[in-house]
């Protein structure tokens, strides 16, 4: 099987395309996909560099990657939702770290996976499920975002932020964004009311008025000035700082869920949630692709296809 792996942490030359690797199993609640598009994540660089081994077991060779769009090719006896030719995306969360999405067939079990959404090409629906499955969970289930709350969103034109201002209007919010000049116009087009430089000052000092809810995506002295940005600290949520709980907060990470995923492909149809893309690179420069998004600052989201 064709894929990218690596054998021991590091950085990106750690990474090599190998045409040897193993076929994977397919268990009973297992869907096999072949994979058409893999995102690339922030997270792909911290477990490559070894930061989650004490959270999950990890089996060399290692293949990246923790989301994909892709179509069946086989499903294990207790699979009843998926067949074979089906169009799916998924979050590939298993419970050990191995089998990544950066290949040509992915071991997928069946509670990460949804149809993908006609409207969303493969390389789009690649992208989404991670990062949109985070700010979905954030809005949704910690913060409990509704018709006329106003959502400061943090690091807005990100592939999270960027999923958050969309899901977040969706849902019926005055939107507010932080970002750089360059992508205020970006993140109007996305439906945010307000947007504003977090190179200009604390965010606190250029709020009209405190928000409803936070969702922050930074950390640090972003994060500590998240007090004085909300009404109430329990509507303070971060997915990057655990430092949230000392200010009354939640932490947010993501867990793969094909109701959520669902509801990811319903706003798609609908016309209420698009993935900008801001690069897709083929199977054989991975180790590019990772670099560009450890690099921050991009907008949108990173792929990798393969034909």
């Amino acid at each position: 099987m064709r894929g990218v792996a690596y054998d021991r942490f590091g950085d990106e030359d750690v990474l090599s395309v190998r045409d040897d690797l193993p076929e994977p199993p397919v268990g009973p609640d297992t869907v096999l996909v072949r994979t058409r598009a893999a995102g690339v994540n922030p997270v792909d660089i911290g477990i490559r560099g070894g930061h989650l081994a004490g959270a999950y077991p990890h089996h060399f060779p290692i293949i990246p990657g923790w989301d994909l769009a892709g179509v069946v090719e086989r499903v294990g006896p207790a699979v009843v939702d998926f067949a074979p030719g089906d169009e799916v995306f998924g979050y590939v969360r298993r419970d050990d770290v191995q089998w990544g999405t950066a290949a040509e067939f992915v071991p997928v079990p069946q509670r990460c996976l949804a149809h993908k959404p006609e409207s969303l090409g493969f390389a789009e629906a690649g992208a989404l499920p991670l990062a949109g499955l985070t700010a979905y969970q954030a809005l949704t289930e910690v913060l409990d975002v509704g018709e006329g709350d106003r959502v400061l969103v943090h690091r807005a034109a990100g592939g999270v932020g960027f999923f958050a201002v969309q899901i977040a209007v969706a849902l019926g919010a005055h939107v507010i964004g932080t970002a750089s000049p360059r992508n205020h116009g970006f993140l109007r087009d996305a439906g945010a009311a307000e947007v504003l430089d977090y190179a200009a000052g604390p965010i606190s000092g250029q709020l009209a008025e405190p928000v409803d809810a936070v969702l922050d995506l930074v950390g640090g002295e972003t994060l500590a000035d998240a007090p004085a940005q909300v009404r109430e600290p329990a509507r303070i949520a971060s997915v990057v700082d655990p430092v949230v709980l000392e200010l009354g907060g939640r932490y947010v990470f993501v867990r793969p869920d094909a109701h959520d995923l669902e509801e990811l492909a319903r706003m798609a149809e609908a016309g209420q949630l698009r993935v900008p893309i801001a690069k897709a690179f083929p199977l054989a420069e991975t180790a590019a692709a990772q670099r560009l998004v450890a690099g921050g600052h991009v907008r949108g989201k990173v792929v990798i296809t393969l034909a």
